[in-house]
């Protein structure tokens, strides 16, 4: 099962310390579980359990920007600003990788973090450990995918929080309750065309 998908900053943002991220979307799967135990998850507030998962979320993006920092030091490509109708010349060039989370940093099992980092932004699945990291990236690169083209993030002052709500749609189609699917060709045209048709309204 995928734990969370997230999109975040993988670039030195003004607002933010150099070695910081800004989370812009996150979508949690599954049982609400912290670094802390059952007992006294139970006394936490609502306030207090976001905030825990609001800091488990942004350990999770600032591991992935030093990764995405490291990837680009050692392949020496300069960083080259892809504009709107690139989309698939920016993915076909996104650095990627994965990263292992130690248990307990930040979540209570291991859990494998998958990322994607196009030009300023990182997209992550963060899995389960025994999930198959094939299909896992796949849907990573899909979801991207459209996220670029029909969201349109890679133009100017693009903002994703303003379109959340199209990320919840693409990820109750894609991701459904965090499951990974299997896709064959026609049901993946199929879903594919019905994406699109929302995602034109």
């Amino acid at each position: 099962m995928v734990r969370c998908f997230l999109i975040h900053t993988v670039c030195p943002v003004s607002a933010l310390s150099a070695g910081d991220s800004r989370v812009l979307y996150s979508r949690v799967f599954g049982p609400d579980e912290g670094a802390v135990s059952g007992q006294q998850q139970q006394q936490l507030s609502p306030e207090e359990r976001r905030l825990l998962q609001e800091e488990k979320l942004s350990v999770v993006a600032r591991q992935v920007r030093s990764a995405v920092s490291l990837s680009r030091e050692a392949s020496g490509h300069l960083l080259v600003e892809a504009v709107p109708g690139e989309e698939a010349l920016a993915l076909q060039e996104a650095d990627s990788g994965v990263v292992r989370l130690r248990a307990g940093d930040p979540f209570s099992e291991e859990m494998s973090a998958l990322w994607l980092g196009i030009q300023s932004l990182g997209f992550v699945l963060v899995c389960e450990p025994h999930e198959n990291l094939l299909l896992a990236e796949g849907t990573l690169r899909n979801l991207t995918r459209h996220c670029l083209e029909h969201l349109h993030l890679l133009g100017q002052g693009s903002e994703v929080l303003l379109k959340s709500n199209r990320i919840d749609v693409l990820l109750s189609r894609l991701l459904p309750h965090g499951q990974l699917l299997f896709l064959n060709h026609r049901f993946a045209q199929s879903l594919e065309k019905e994406v699109t048709a929302y995602m034109a309204k």
